[in-house]
C-alpha cells in the first residue's frame, strides 16, 4: 500500500481536464478521503521514455550495479521513467525488480562483428552466427534485438556494412519468429538502406537515409530513433580519423552537415520518430530534456512531446494515463507545448504512484 494522492489539471495528449485520484500505484476517479493534493490546475503528462539509452554500459564496457544504479536514478531526475535499453553487456534484470527506478525495457548486448564495433561492448559473431546470435539475443532480451549495422572498415577507410544482406534479413526474419523486434545502429547510407528493405523495425541515428529510403520506412511503419544530440558529436568522432582515413573523415563530416535535414525530412514523411540520448558512453545520463528540445527545432514542441512521452508509450505498449494504469507521470505549471521549458521546473514527479521529484 501506498499513501492515496490527488491530482487536477490538464492531461495529456488528450489536453482534458481531469480530476484523479492515486491509489496502490494506479490512476482511479473515484475520490479517496485523505488523500494528499499533489497540485491543482496543472498541467500532466506521462512519464518520459529514452527510447536509446544503455543502462550497465560504460566506455569500458560493463560498469558495477552501484554504477548502473546511478544511471538509472540521473535519468530519472530528469523525467525519464522508460527506457528501451538498446544494448548493455550488463545483466540488468535486477533493475526491472527495483520499483524506486525507471520501467526498464532491455534489449540484450549489441550484435557485432570483431575489430568492428567499439570493443567490451557487444557480442562478436561472424555473418554465418549471426543468425543464432540473434536468436539468442531475442530470447534472453525483453523484445528486441540491437544490431551494429555499420561502422568503419579500416580495409576500405569508410564506413561499411558489417553484414550481408540477405544474412542480415535471416537475421531479422529469426528474431522476428522469436517474438523480439529488431533495431541497428546505422550512420550510413548502404546498411540503412538494406536494413530497411529486410523488414527491420527500427533504426537508431539514420544519418544516411536517402528520400527513397524515408519513404519506404513511412510507407513500412519502421521507426527511428535519431538520438539528434549524438549526432552533434559527429566531429569528435571524425576528427581524430581525418589523416588515415581521410575518405571517412569526409563521409562523416557530411552526415553530419546534413544531419538535421535529414532528420526533418523523416519526420516530414510521416516516420515514426521517437526520443532517445544514446547515454552510456559518449553522451551523459540524464539528458532527455536536451533530446526534446532538439526534436523540437526539427518538429515542434507538440511532436516532440508525443516522441519523448506519449507517442513513444504507445510504440513500446506501455501504459500511459487511462484509469488504471501506473501512475507514472510528471506534473507542470505550465502547458509544456506553449513552454517547453516547462519540463525542466516540474512542479513533480510520480513513479508507480510515488513521488520522485
Amino acid at each position: 500500500m501506498t499513501s492515496a494522492l490527488h491530482l487536477t489539471g490538464v492531461f495529456l495528449p488528450e489536453a482534458q481536464a481531469r480530476e484523479v485520484w492515486i491509489v496502490d500505484g494506479v490512476l482511479v476517479d473515484e475520490p479517496v478521503a485523505g488523500a494528499e493534493t499533489v497540485a491543482t490546475d496543472a498541467w500532466v503528462i506521462p512519464g518520459l521514455v529514452d527510447a536509446h539509452c544503455h543502462i550497465g554500459l560504460g566506455p569500458q564496457g560493463a560498469v558495477s550495479a552501484e554504477t548502473a544504479r546511478a544511471q538509472a536514478e540521473t535519468d530519472l531526475s530528469a523525467g525519464t521513467m522508460l527506457i528501451r535499453d538498446a544494448g548493455s553487456p550488463s545483466d540488468t534484470r535486477w533493475v526491472q525488480e527495483a520499483p524506486e527506478l525507471p520501467r526498464l525495457i532491455r534489449s540484450g548486448r549489441h550484435v557485432a562483428r570483431p575489430l568492428r564495433y567499439i570493443r567490451y561492448l557487444g557480442a562478436e559473431v561472424e555473418p554465418e552466427q549471426l543468425v543464432e546470435q540473434v536468436r539468442h539475443e531475442a530470447r534472453d532480451g525483453d523484445g528486441w534485438v540491437k544490431l551494429v549495422g555499420d561502422w568503419i572498415d579500416r580495409s576500405v577507410g569508410d564506413l561499411a556494412p558489417l553484414w550481408p544482406a540477405d544474412v542480415a534479413a535471416a537475421a531479422i526474419a529469426a528474431a522476428h519468429e522469436e517474438g523480439a523486434r529488431v533495431t541497428a545502429h546505422c550512420f550510413g547510407e548502404q546498411a540503412v538502406h538494406e536494413l530497411v528493405a529486410a523488414g527491420i523495425d527500427c533504426i537508431e541515428h539514420g544519418t544516411g537515409l536517402s528520400d527513397d529510403g524515408i519513404a519506404q520506412m513511412a510507407e513500412r511503419g519502421t521507426a527511428l530513433v535519431p538520438t539528434l544530440i549524438n549526432l552533434d558529436n559527429f566531429p569528435r568522432y571524425a576528427i581524430p580519423a581525418r589523416e588515415k582515413f581521410p575518405t571517412y573523415y569526409s563521409h562523416m563530416m557530411d552526415l553530419y552537415a546534413r544531419r538535421k535535414q535529414t532528420i526533418a525530412a523523416a519526420i516530414e514523411a510521416g516516420v515514426p520518430v521517437f526520443a532517445g540520448t544514446d547515454a552510456g558512453t559518449v553522451i551523459e545520463h540524464g539528458r532527455i530534456r536536451d533530446e526534446v528540445d532538439a526534436l523540437a527545432e526539427l518538429g515542434g514542441t507538440d511532436f516532440a512531446l508525443g516522441a519523448a512521452s506519449w507517442g513513444a508509450r504507445a510504440w513500446l505498449g506501455a501504459d500511459a494515463l487511462s484509469l488504471g494504469a501506473s501512475a507514472d507521470l510528471i506534473v507542470l505549471d505550465a502547458d509544456p507545448r506553449e513552454d517547453l521549458s516547462a519540463l525542466r521546473r516540474p512542479l513533480a514527479m510520480i513513479l508507480r504512484g510515488r513521488v520522485v521529484g
